[in-house]
Parts: structure tokens; C-alpha cells; sequence
């Protein structure tokens, strides 16, 4: 077996590419799309080496379109969340065992892939499944995959490399990180293929291997992750593929003695009730499993009546309106300064109104649809009370239609009052809520974003006055694990914003960052003595002569 300390390559951001008109990768992009919606797909489980077809099918169906059928998926019950498990553990022995420099190498391979030959099949599939347009497909299925294997490989070198700094003469101190003893539980969301692939990606990467189950929604493109994972040279059973309904794997996960961890993102109240129920079964489990979630957020945007109203307007159309809101990062909750409201008000307005909607596979269209009809519905609910409301006025927007697709129209509400329930509730949607707030109450309105949400994930403030952003940036510490400085509050980059946060958002356990990686491993402090005593007593014990 080859021995040396490897180098792995650089970790380097992917380039984004542009898709403008006449472009290759325009091209590339619609030839995908084409060749995708004109076949129906069957996609099976993968468990173990095999694909597992159940012929219970559950539809696939773009957002933006619903009456086109995709393909199906086979749906599976709790004997294939058993048989998932089993598998896993019976790959675990020679997964955890294969040299590490072998394991970085399949996921940089997998890197490779996802940036040549699967980028376009990745990003139309992403796009059709779950209604991003080519931009938002780009920067997340391709970029930030990308960006999540590369950069885990380059943590995972960083995390073995740490080693005790001292050893005594004599003795030789040293530490390794072991994979969890157990499988991995992936649970992950339809907002973002990346979080689908990297969630079991970076479990596996250290050594674990992993029960994986994505948001039904989001199924079209996992099934292309799992493809790439398959090519890349990701063993059997390492990394095992289900669909099923979320209690019955979780009762089945949750249940079972070699659970050892749970890297998940989604809402919440699910994110909430899994942690009450490994409590409950904590005496089941053979160690104590680790719990990382990232989940919701009600993210701000704070201007002070210093900022650029411009570059207010700019931050709050693009933090709140692409990926039609769906993003755990978006802007959903703005304060704007009397003094600056007007410009920023007309700014929003003429620019809204050049908002196109509709299919993705339009590339003139900006906004394009909610995931579901669930969504839908929730988010027509909403606007509707606010219509129906005297202290709230509709800004922009405010209209929806399902005749075709779950289209949303971006909607900026207006309210009196600042703890209005769309300043407070998670809506995941294209709706904006704004309270204006007189200019000498900055003190006052930083204590009521701090206590407005039980969220803390992301915030922006924009000012020009350096002593308003270090006053926002240490009194609102703990409402954002991403704050952002006269930007957006969305658009973290893996290496270089890690990506989180903690109240009612998650564990904070940075998704991106090698804080991530390490929670998916068990260090080992090993202290070798070369040459043993051969006598019990210390010299303190020797009589006095």
C-alpha cells in the first residue's frame, strides 16, 4: 500500500458562466433542456449496489409547468429504509479502512464531472425539477457542488494534519479522526442541489456511510448526484439513495442502535420534533449521535438613511426575489429610514415592472415558479390577509395564477406595524415585507430586529456611516450567522462565506467550512511511550539520608 503525506490540488471557487445569448454554454444549456423534457425518465432507489424499482411511482413534474410529465420515481417503504441501512453498514468496514487519499480522489473526480460532462444535464435537470432559472441553476448545481467537493477535500487534508504540537522526550503524542461509529442519516431539501449533494457527500468523504433521503421535490436531480457519485467510483452501499415517506424513515432511523448522525436542512419545526425524538431514544444508541441542521430563516435588511438608496433597492429586489424567495437566505424582512423610503419605494417599482415571469426554459424570464402547489396555496393565503388588511399596504405584486404553474408574483408589502405576522413567520416565497422606521429611531429599530423572529440565519445592513455598521454589526451579533455589509443577504460562497446559522436556524455547524467535516468524525488521542517504566515509584518517595 502506497504511504506519503499527499498534497491535494489547490481548492479554487469555479468560474459562473454567464449563458448570455450566442454563448457555448447557452447552447449547451437549452440542448439539455430539450432533451430532457422530451423523454419521461424512471428513476429507482439505489441501495447497496442495486437499483431498487418498487412500482409504487410518484410523478415528477416541473413546477412551472404541471401538466408535463417529467418521469417517475419509485417510492419505497420502511423495508427499504431498513435494507438501506444494512447496506451502509456492510460497506462500512472497507469504506473506512480505504486510505484517505483514495476517498479525496473519488470526490474530486465527482468535482470534475459535475464541472465537464454532467454540468448542463445537472443544471436542466435542476431547472426543470425545481423551477430555478439558468442563472440560479448555475451558482448552485454546478458552482457551489462544485465548490463544497473541492474544498471539503482541501478541509479534510487540513483536519488529518492536526496534530499535537508537543511531544515529551521519550514520547510520541498523536491524534486520529475516526469516522462515526454508525451510519450518517442525509436529509435533505428541494431548494438546492447542492445541499442535496454535498449533505452526503461530506459524511462519506470522512469515512462514514450514509442513508440519504431528499425532499420528494427534488428528486430529478438527486437522481443525476447519484449518477455522478456512481462514475466518480463511490462504492456500493456507501452512499444509499431512498424515497419514502419522512415518518416512516424516521422511524426507522431514529430507532435503530448504529445511528450515529443526522446532517439535515428543512424547516424548523421537523428539524425541531428529529432532535425531541433522538432524545427520547437517546439509551437506544451505541454513542451519542451528532445532531447539524441548518434550517429556517426570517432574514433582514436593515438601511441606515446613509445608505445608497439605489444600492437599497438593488438589495432587496435580488436578496428577495431570486429563486422566487425560496432560499433560507432571503430577504423577507426589510426597515427602511422615512428618509430614504421614497426613492427607495420608486426604485423598486419601475424595476419590478420589468420583472418577466415564467418558464425557465425562457431565459428573458427572471422569476419563475414555487415549488408546489402547497407553497402556492400557503403563499396566496398570506397575501390575501394582507390585502384584506387596514395597516397593510401592497407595494408591488400581489397577484398569482396555478392555471399552468405555481407562479408567485413578487409582492412588497407596507406595514404600521413592525411584529406584522409577514415580519415575523417564514413565508419561503416571493414576498417581501417593509416597515418604515422615522430616522432617530436607529437605536429602537435594532432592538426590534433582534427580537422580531426566532430566526438568526442571514441580515445586510447597508449604510455609508462606519459608526452605524460597527453599532448594527455588535448589537445584532446573535440575529445572523451570516451578516452581510452593504450587500445582499444571500449568495454565500463555499470558502469563503461559510454558511449558517443558530437560534431557531440550526446548529451553526457552517456548511463550507471545516467546522462542517469535523463533525463527522471522532478524534483518537493515541500516546506512544518508548521506553516503559519498570519500577512504580516516583523519586518523591525516596527517604531522607
Amino acid at each position: 500500500m502506497l504511504k506519503g503525506f499527499f498534497n491535494v490540488p489547490p481548492a479554487v471557487n469555479e468560474t459562473v458562466l454567464n449563458y448570455g445569448p450566442r454563448s457555448v454554454e447557452r447552447a449547451a444549456l437549452k440542448a439539455a433542456l430539450d432533451e430532457a423534457r422530451a423523454k419521461q425518465i424512471d428513476i429507482p432507489m439505489y441501495i447497496g449496489g442495486q437499483e431498487v424499482r418498487t412500482g409504487k411511482l410518484m410523478e415528477l413534474r416541473p413546477p412551472h409547468d404541471h401538466k408535463h410529465l417529467l418521469g417517475t420515481f419509485h417510492y419505497g417503504d420502511k423495508t427499504h429504509v431498513t435494507a438501506a441501512i444494512d447496506a451502509a453498514l456492510a460497506a462500512k468496514a472497507d469504506w473506512e479502512n480505504l486510505p484517505w487519499e483514495q476517498r479525496a480522489a473519488i470526490f474530486l473526480k465527482a468535482a470534475e464531472l459535475v464541472a465537464g460532462p454532467y454540468r448542463y444535464k445537472l443544471n436542466a435537470a435542476t431547472m426543470l425539477g425545481q423551477s430555478k432559472n439558468a442563472y440560479q441553476a448555475e451558482i448552485d448545481s454546478a458552482c457551489e457542488f462544485i465548490d463544497f467537493l473541492r474544498f471539503n477535500v482541501q478541509y479534510m487534508t487540513e483536519i488529518y494534519q492536526q496534530q499535537p504540537p508537543v511531544s515529551g522526550k521519550g514520547v510520541w503524542n498523536r491524534v486520529e479522526q475516526r469516522p462515526l461509529e454508525g451510519f450518517v442519516f442525509a436529509l435533505t431539501p428541494f431548494n438546492f442541489t447542492a445541499i442535496a449533494g454535498n449533505l452526503p457527500a461530506s459524511a462519506a468523504m470522512m469515512g462514514n456511510v450514509v442513508v440519504w433521503k431528499p425532499a420528494d421535490t427534488q428528486v430529478y436531480a438527486a437522481a443525476v448526484i447519484m449518477e455522478i457519485f456512481k462514475e466518480a467510483g463511490v462504492p456500493d452501499g456507501v452512499i444509499n439513495l431512498i424515497y419514502a415517506d419522512g415518518p416512516e424513515v424516521g422511524d426507522v432511523v431514529f430507532n435503530h442502535p448504529d445511528f450515529a448522525g443526522i446532517h439535515f436542512t428543512g424547516s424548523t419545526k421537523v428539524f425541531q420534533h428529529i432532535w425531541q425524538t433522538i432524545g427520547t431514544n437517546i439509551h437506544k444508541y451505541k454513542t451519542y449521535p451528532r445532531i447539524v441542521g441548518e434550517t429556517g430563516g426570517k432574514d433582514f435588511v436593515l438601511a441606515h438613511p446613509s445608505a445608497n438608496a439605489d444600492a437599497v433597492a438593488v438589495a432587496l429586489l435580488r436578496g428577495a426575489f431570486e429563486y422566487q424567495g425560496q432560499k433560507c437566505s432571503a430577504a423577507s424582512r426589510a426597515y427602511i429610514p422615512a428618509s430614504l423610503w421614497p426613492a427607495v419605494k420608486e426604485h423598486v417599482q419601475r424595476e419590478m415592472a420589468t420583472f418577466k415571469m415564467g418558464p425557465v426554459e425562457d431565459f428573458e424570464n427572471f422569476i419563475n415558479a414555487v415549488i408546489s402547489e402547497v407553497s402556492f396555496d400557503k403563499l396566496a393565503k398570506y397575501i390575501d390577509a394582507a390585502k384584506a388588511d387596514e395597516g397593510v399596504e401592497v407595494i408591488a405584486g400581489g397577484n398569482y395564477d396555478k392555471s399552468q404553474g405555481w407562479f408567485v408574483e413578487p409582492t412588497i408589502l407596507q406595514v404600521q406595524d413592525p411584529y406584522y405576522v409577514t415580519m415575523c413567520e417564514e413565508l419561503f416565497g416571493p414576498v417581501l415585507t417593509v416597515y418604515v422606521y422615522e430616522d432617530q429611531q436607529w437605536d429602537e429599530i435594532l432592538q426590534t430586529i433582534d427580537k422580531t423572529s426566532i430566526y438568526a440565519l442571514t441580515g445586510a445592513i447597508l449604510s455609508q456611516d462606519r459608526y452605524a455598521i460597527a453599532d448594527a454589526t455588535y448589537k445584532l451579533r446573535n440575529a445572523a450567522g451570516n451578516f452581510y455589509i452593504n450587500d445582499k443577504p444571500t449568495g454565500a460562497v463555499v470558502g469563503q462565506q461559510p454558511f449558517g446559522g443558530a437560534r431557531g436556524s440550526g446548529t451553526n455547524d457552517k456548511a463550507g467550512s471545516m467546522i462542517n467535516l469535523l463533525r463527522w468524525v471522532s478524534p483518537r488521542t493515541i500516546k506512544e511511550t518508548f521506553d516503559s517504566p519498570k519500577d512504580y515509584r516516583y523519586p518523591f518517595l525516596t527517604p531522607e539520608r
